[in-house]
């Protein structure tokens, strides 16, 4: 993937779905792994994984 394809997905924000007035916002799995079944988020300097298990489960480790 070149660098014009990266910045292209960063640009593409995540389909939200609509929440109430004062909920978290809702954001589907697949918008933010749209490449497979993991994403990996950065938090504080810790790395965490983000994973869909294959009963559609998810699953955060360290």
């Amino acid at each position: 993937m070149s660098t014009g394809d990266q910045e292209r997905q960063d640009d593409e924000a995540p389909e939200e779905l609509e929440s109430p007035p004062g909920l978290p916002k809702i954001i589907k799995f697949d918008s933010l792994a749209r490449c497979g079944d993991e994403i990996w988020i950065e938090n504080n300097g810790q790395i965490y994984r983000l994973r869909r298990t294959k009963q559609g489960k998810l699953i955060l480790t360290k």
